[in-house]
């Protein structure tokens, strides 16, 4: 049975747009930033710039890992160490297997901090305990590690799950009670998935009915594919009035099953994660909304905190982490939580545009050239 993490004297972010400072990290110039977080501290370094970070993150079906986090993260960690600090990089591929490997060759290659992105929080315990007893620190990105981790970064996951919960209830309106909604949740090995399940079901519980929930395995499409297909022949196509999914990836294997099945006006259908196609599912009237979660802002903070740990400076003293969390082997761990904002068609805009995540170039192919120019996105 998975352990849901529990927050402890956190601080709740509000559903605003994305913090303005979050447009000056673009990827082009994010490498000649200086940093913020590191410019005072009475602590005395440990080590100096030439260092080597080892991040791992969990697999390539996100399309931000390799795309944003990766090369955010490396460019950060160039600039806060004037070009002398190294990332060793390595990607599991959603591999329980792979991502221990690849945590022993972290180990063995003696880098000065792990930053990882567990596929199996459980399951990586050991190998956290094995570089704990290496005297190397780690910091858990975006999944919630077990064992002795030294720290976390992420976003408000509860909060995410809220978002998309109050998008459906909110867009049912007085019908909400009586409208049957399918939940597509993500995969119960990862704890993010059960705090955006929590949050999701504190607005739907009691407000609309939902007469099927899914968990997709490894977060994969073809999964959510799968149960879908099973929830519209248990339900029927037409009476259901909206699924919630738990991510973009699920909303693509979602919105596949429904149009396979005949749909031509889709359900109401949430994701999280801005990933492209989903911008441009939701420009086209497929996807209702997906959560930005500023992985601009996450994977340069991360990036922070990995070298500040090195350089022996204190995470907490210098507000890096303003907030803790409880796993379910290690109690008050320092945390940063990244806000996140619902995206719409009616904020693409505002937030992954001007945080120059995408182009409109990027969105407005030809297949959504009328779509964009319908909802005055050009």
């Amino acid at each position: 049975m998975l352990h849901t993490p529990r927050r402890t004297g956190v601080r709740r972010f509000a559903v605003v747009p994305v913090l303005a400072s979050a447009s000056a990290l673009l990827l082009s110039s994010c490498g000649v930033i200086d940093s913020v977080s590191g410019s005072s501290s009475s602590a005395s370094p440990k080590k100096g710039d030439d260092i080597t970070v080892g991040l791992m993150l969990p697999d390539k079906d996100t399309a931000r890992f390799e795309k944003f986090d990766y090369p955010l993260f490396k460019a950060r960690v160039a600039s806060l160490t004037h070009g002398k600090g190294k990332v060793r990089y390595a990607n599991a591929e959603a591999s329980v297997a792979k991502q221990s490997s690849q945590f022993g060759d972290m180990i063995d290659a003696k880098v000065d901090v792990i930053m990882v992105d567990a596929v199996d929080a459980k399951a990586i315990a050991p190998d956290v305990q094995k570089a704990k007893d290496a005297g190397i620190p780690v910091i858990a990105y975006d999944r919630l590690a077990q064992g002795p981790i030294d720290a976390y970064v992420s976003h408000d996951n509860e909060l995410v799950g809220e978002v998309q919960g109050r998008a459906i209830a909110d867009a049912l309106g007085e019908k909400a009670a009586t409208s049957k909604v399918v939940m597509m949740n993500g995969d119960p090995g990862d704890p993010n998935t059960a705090l955006v399940k929590e949050g999701a079901l504190s607005e739907l519980k009691g407000r609309v009915d939902i007469v099927k929930s899914y968990d997709t395995d490894k977060w994969l499409p073809s999964v959510a594919k799968a149960n879908t297909t099973k929830a519209i022949q248990s339900v029927g196509l037409s009476n259901i009035a909206a699924v919630y999914s738990a991510s973009d990836g699920l909303a693509g294997g979602v919105i596949d099953a429904l149009k396979s099945a005949g749909a031509t006006k889709m359900p109401l259908v949430t994701g999280q994660d801005a990933n492209l196609d989903a911008v441009q599912r939701i420009v086209a009237g497929e996807q209702t909304m997906t959560v930005y979660k500023s992985f601009l802002l996450e994977a340069t903070n991360a990036a922070d905190m990995a070298v500040d740990k090195v350089q022996g400076k204190n995470l907490e003293f210098d507000a890096l982490t303003q907030d803790s969390v409880d796993s379910p082997t290690q109690k008050a761990i320092p945390a940063m939580l990244v806000p996140v904002v619902a995206l719409t068609k009616n904020n693409i805009k505002s937030t992954v545009i001007k945080d120059g995540v995408y182009t409109v170039k990027d969105i407005c192919t030809a297949k959504y050239a009328a779509d964009c120019a319908a909802i005055g996105l050009k």
